[in-house]
């Protein structure tokens, strides 16, 4: 049983997945961080980590793994249980537990689990799609050396001195007060004239409208029936979909859509997420059964980032 691929699913949409007597892993929303030393900018996404103490059976993994796999509760249960005990006979023989996309779990010397948590996924799912990217670093000390030079060489301030050495200036402004006020003038005008033009030639258009609809005579003959066969189309049934990608733009999504039925998938857009992302899937399937199939499937020939949406649509 491949129990790190049922703890990675339910690591989307629950911040603790317990394995009975073995531990919990955590996770915890992280804001979107950067690097001063490299100017990298890091996306938001789920910190995680494991403790040891908590292993009380909440009963969330085995009927998460008995609804996948269509077994009984108890079965699962005992198949957890078989697990956990393999794996801590790996452990008091010294070696490491690799949970793919999860991170790694040894013994320390004072014989307490150790995490190494690996993110080579994202599980908060909000920020599904966004990746880091590197700014050019801005340095604004030579900005501001430069503009302190020009301030130096071209003073800002006029004296006293200077006005009265400027004495256009005034007669200046009076001069532009007077060609404000005559623009304005001028413009109210030639919009009142307009106005009054266009009343006119729609007065007249109506006039001839009305010539025209009382000379025009009309011969109306009854047209055949028309039988329309209109085909319904079945709405795509289940609450499971494997998440493709999510698109601010809805034009990218289309694309991304026309790109997957090429391939073969039954792709379609599902409406807008919480921030307001078009969303695109693979499929939509009935049970959780079918959409882990499909999904492992994806992984393994498209896109290893593709997951599950558990959600029930309008």
């Amino acid at each position: 049983m491949q129990l790190e691929t049922y703890i990675s699913d339910l690591l989307y949409r629950y911040e603790c997945v317990t394995v009975p007597d073995f531990g919990s892993f955590l996770t915890q929303n992280a804001s979107a961080t950067i690097d001063d030393a490299s100017n990298t900018f890091f996306a938001p996404k789920k910190i995680m980590s494991f403790n040891e103490q908590i292993q009380n059976n909440d009963g969330l993994l085995a009927h998460y793994i008995a609804d996948v796999e269509k077994i009984p509760f108890e079965t699962a249960n005992q198949k957890i249980a078989n697990r956990v005990k393999n794996l801590k006979s790996y452990l008091t023989q010294g070696e490491t537990l690799t949970f793919n996309n999860i991170g790694d779990i040894s013994l320390n010397g004072e014989g307490k689990l150790q995490f190494e948590p690996t993110y080579h996924l994202n599980y908060l799912t909000e920020a599904f799609g966004l990746s880091q990217f590197t700014s050019p670093k801005i340095d604004r000390e030579i900005y501001k050396e430069e503009a302190e030079a020009i301030e130096k060489v071209v003073p800002i301030a006029v004296t006293n001195n200077k006005r009265k050495a400027l004495p256009f200036l005034k007669y200046a402004s009076i001069a532009l007060i007077a060609l404000t006020l005559g623009g304005y003038v001028a413009s109210n005008y030639y919009s009142t004239e307009v106005e009054a033009h266009n009343q006119v030639a729609q007065e007249e258009a109506t006039k001839q409208l009305d010539t025209k609809i009382q000379q025009a005579t009309f011969n109306l003959n009854p047209l055949p029936a028309i039988t329309l066969s209109v085909n319904k189309t079945e709405k795509v049934q289940g609450n499971f979909h494997i998440v493709a990608g999510a698109f601010r733009v809805e034009a990218n999504g289309d694309t991304k859509v026309k790109e997957l039925k090429a391939l073969g998938y039954d792709a379609r857009k599902i409406g807008l997420n919480e921030y307001g992302l078009h969303q695109v899937v693979y499929g939509t399937y009935k049970t959780g059964s079918e959409a882990l199939a499909a999904v492992k499937s994806i992984r393994k020939n498209h896109n290893k980032d593709a997951w599950i949406l558990v959600k029930e649509l309008n």
